[in-house]
């Protein structure tokens, strides 16, 4: 797999304006997929907060945070405008659809990227070294280490024959992330069940059916914002119909899921603030690179390993960067 490292931070500030402190705090948008309360969104937001702190700004004091959540990507367009009638500077935004329909106010407003899949790829900006436009932020590495998981199913199972991967079908990376998937699959001789995430509604019996019917033997969330909003509970009733859970991101596995290989989706929130203060400080976003992680690591749950009555490999227990018990 191809390891990219945090690209060098270009030194120069160009003629987007720059602002005094101001009197009163600044307002910051948030557009998040999902909803405000869930464990992921909440580990996320404090990752945010705690960039934001070490970067000089306490809430309340520097910054309001205006948050607008929604499951169906649709309503990004109409949450953006609201943002940007609350008069907010930036607009920090988790994932494509939210990306793209902030780009499209007029007049502009700087946005953040926040752990955004492939941006480049699915045209959000030109490079990573020189976005252009008014867009900046952090970017995952998912389209690395989707296909790499299966290297541990291997580890965990074996004689494994049959994978669902469950992926948000609103989220054009996701979708681009299934021939590689598809490949590596086939390569190793393992089925794909690809399972499109619309509703959490009838998730428990879709799940239900599958295993009754195709008896597959783990289960893969593709990354999403909506999909891991969800973790928590996909981690729970994979739980309950024996189903072992896969994902490239670190929370997932603090969520409940068998394991993680990937980055900290938190720790690129934290990244973020960064960004957010470059830009209020009076850079402009188009020469601001966009970072990447300069770590993918492993997490794995013991404790669902042991509720799935499954046995963890030492040598892979060794190479765990974090082992919950």
């Amino acid at each position: 797999m191809r390891r990219r490292t945090f690209i060098a931070l270009a030194g120069s500030v160009s003629a987007w304006p720059v602002v005094a402190r101001a009197q009163t705090p600044t307002r910051l948008g948030f557009l998040g997929a999902g909803t405000a309360n869930s464990y992921y969104m909440r580990r996320l937001l404090a990752g945010l907060t705690q960039g934001l702190t070490e970067n000089g700004m306490i809430e309340g004091r520097d910054y309001l945070l205006e948050a607008r959540f929604a499951s169906d990507y649709e309503r990004f367009p109409a949450l953006t405008r609201e943002l940007q009638q609350a008069k907010v500077r930036i607009i920090i935004a988790s994932t494509i659809a939210a990306v793209r329909a902030a780009q499209q106010l007029s007049p502009p407003i700087a946005v953040v990227m926040a752990a955004i899949n492939d941006p480049v790829g699915t045209g959000l900006i030109a490079s990573l070294a020189h976005p252009g436009g008014l867009t900046t932020g952090t970017a995952t590495l998912n389209e690395d280490v989707t296909p790499k998981l299966l290297e541990f199913l291997g580890v965990l199972v074996p004689r494994a024959a049959t994978l669902v991967a469950l992926y948000n079908p609103a989220n054009p990376s996701s979708v681009n992330f299934l021939p590689s998937l598809r490949r590596e699959s086939s390569s190793r001789g393992i089925s794909l069940i690809e399972v499109a995430f619309e509703s959490s509604a009838n998730l428990g019996s879709t799940l239900s059916t599958l295993v009754a019917e195709q008896h597959p033997n783990a289960l893969q969330l593709l990354a999403d914002s909506f999909v891991f909003d969800q973790a928590d509970r996909i981690a729970a009733l994979a739980l309950a119909q024996r189903l072992p859970t896969l994902s490239s991101a670190a929370e997932i596995a603090y969520a409940g899921a068998l394991l993680a290989y990937g980055l900290s989706v938190k720790e690129l929130y934290r990244r973020s603030a960064y960004h957010v203060k470059r830009i209020l400080e009076g850079a402009n976003p188009a020469d601001l690179p966009v970072e990447q992680p300069t770590h993918v690591g492993l997490v794995i749950n013991l404790k669902t390993a042991k509720a799935l009555g499954m046995d963890v490999p030492g040598q892979l227990l060794a190479r765990a960067d974090d082992v919950i018990e």
